[in-house]
Parts: C-alpha cells; structure tokens; sequence
C-alpha cells in the first residue's frame, strides 16, 4: 500500500485498526511512533546495484490502555511527516514488536489494516548459483527402456 492510499482511506474509517494476518490484532491502544521515509541502496548477489525507498510506520504498545489513535490524527502526523521531511509517495513498512522487531508491508481488508508478512527473495537467482526446480515425478510412472539395461557379463558395469 502506498502513502497517497492510507491517506484516502483515513478520510472515510472510523477506526484505525491493525491485524496481523493471522488474525490477530494489534492491541488498541497502540502508538505510532514514528513515521519516516528509509532509503537504502545495496548490491545484490549478482552485482547489480539496487536502491529502495519506503515509508516506514512504527507501531508500539504502551501501558496508556485508554489511548486511541483516531484516523484523523494519523492523518494529520502523516500530513506533517511530509512536509517537514518531503516523503514521497511510496510502499508502507510497518514495524511492530512481536518476539523481535517484524517488518510487514501494509494491506487494507475493508475494514483493517493488514500488516501482511514480508518474505526475503533472491533478486539476482540467475547469477546466484540456485538450480532451477527440477519436475518432480512419482517412482511409478518412469518405465525402464529396454535399450538401456545392463545384464550380468555384457560388460556395461
């Protein structure tokens, strides 16, 4: 999800809730804590070059068990976000503190935001040395050719 999409959708929720994909939610007195843009450039294995750029969201639970966090003010810490650090449009990263620090990209089901699993990935998998995946076949259908058999004294082993 992009920044101008949250934007759009704070305009018209009454809440502004966060679930994990499985299903769990992220407590409702949670804080935005920070809302940044991150840059990073890096090679990858292939020794292409790289850059990326995110808007990161960082979600903390504090022990203020009455607070709510209302879409207009998210909004609005969004709104200065931009215009004192010039963030641009671009991908949300949302970190939240389950055993570790998680990064998760952003969804919107209808009525919560979705903090989706990231996965890692090879961007260079035709310069990394990984085979391509074999076609998996079950024991019972290859056949034995005929042509192709060794039998006992013919001198093939």
């Amino acid at each position: 999800m992009k920044l101008s999409e949250i934007k759009e959708i704070l305009k018209s929720v009454e809440n502004v809730d966060f679930q994990l994909e499985n299903g769990t939610f992220v407590p409702e007195h949670f804080h935005v804590t920070e809302v940044g843009e991150i840059s990073r450039k890096f090679i990858d294995c292939g020794g292409t070059m790289r850059s990326e750029k995110v808007v990161n969201f960082q979600l903390w639970n504090a022990d203020d068990f009455e607070h709510r966090l209302k879409p207009q003010k998210l909004l609005n810490i969004i709104r200065l976000s931009e215009q004192k650090l010039g963030i641009e449009d671009a991908e949300i990263e949302v970190e939240y503190q389950s055993t570790t620090i998680g990064k998760y990209d952003l969804d919107f089901n209808g009525k919560n935001f979705v903090l989706v699993n990231k996965t890692t990935a090879c961007l260079a998998q035709d310069a990394c040395g990984i085979p391509s995946e074999k076609q998996k076949k079950n024991l019972n259908e290859l056949t034995a050719n005929p042509s192709n058999t060794c039998t006992p004294g013919s001198g093939c082993c």
